[in-house]
């Protein structure tokens, strides 16, 4: 074969190969994405595990800025602690789980950070929905349960954080406290003697002091006998002046 036809050859198949190699690359780029959890030998009911969290930057122009994860079934807010992550980042409990938000990342730097679960639940899998801000407000949705694939097996779209548990150890058990018992009433107790016959005689009128014990007032008496005085006394005046008189 001539040299040239050769070189021409070569030169062919290395364009070829650069071509395929840029539309791998091309193609692999979305793909790559994502947004994963890990956990070393993560069992459940494990107690005091540190999950570490990373989401993929996907923008060329804005950095992230905070990340929403929502918890599943059997972790609550108040189980989560928040243990490293990029400098200045906070966590904060929300009503279905929890953000860790604060000075924009770098331009394409990804975000990463540690969480301390009091303790896992008793499942197989655990998915952590997760919302992803930057800071020019665009979001990405890592929420899809199941990753999405095309025909030739590549992943696609925005998968959840899925955390693999192996079954629990031997003898583990829940130590979530349980929901507390709302207060029970209780009958009232019987008051005491004194305060019985205190409560008895506020209860009923007062009795009238002007009555005797047989219900009869007392001035009635009295006047009767001041009555009977004064016809003695006026007797007795008259039998003395016709005495005198006499």
């Amino acid at each position: 074969m001539p040299p040239s036809i050769r070189a021409r050859r070569l030169h062919r198949t290395g364009v070829l190969g650069a071509v395929a190699l840029a539309v791998v690359v091309a193609t692999a780029g979305p793909a790559a994405a994502h947004a994963e959890v890990e956990a070393k030998d993560a069992r459940a009911l494990d107690q005091n595990v540190a999950l570490t969290f990373t989401a993929a930057s996907e923008s060329a122009s804005a950095g992230i800025s905070k990340l929403e994860v929502i918890l599943p079934e059997g972790i609550t807010p108040q189980d989560i602690t928040y243990k490293d992550g990029p400098q200045g980042w906070k966590l904060t409990p929300t009503g279905r789980g929890y953000t860790v938000s604060g000075p924009k990342l770098a331009v394409g730097t990804d975000a990463e950070y540690v969480v301390t679960v009091r303790q896992l639940p008793d499942a197989k899998t655990l998915i952590f929905k997760t919302l992803q801000t930057y800071s020019d407000g665009q979001i990405d949705r890592w929420i899809e349960e199941e990753e999405e694939s095309d025909d030739h097996g590549h992943g696609h779209g925005h998968p959840a954080p899925r955390l693999e548990l192996k079954a629990a150890a031997p003898g583990a058990e829940s130590v979530s406290p349980t929901p507390t018992e709302a207060p029970t009433s209780t009958a009232p107790s019987s008051p005491a003697p004194a305060e019985a016959a205190a409560q008895e005689a506020s209860a009923t009128p007062a009795a009238d002091a002007t009555q005797d014990d047989d219900g009869m007032p007392v001035a009635v008496p009295v006047g009767i006998g001041v009555a009977v005085l004064a016809l003695a006394g006026g007797v007795w005046w008259f039998r003395s002046r016709r005495g005198g008189a006499a």
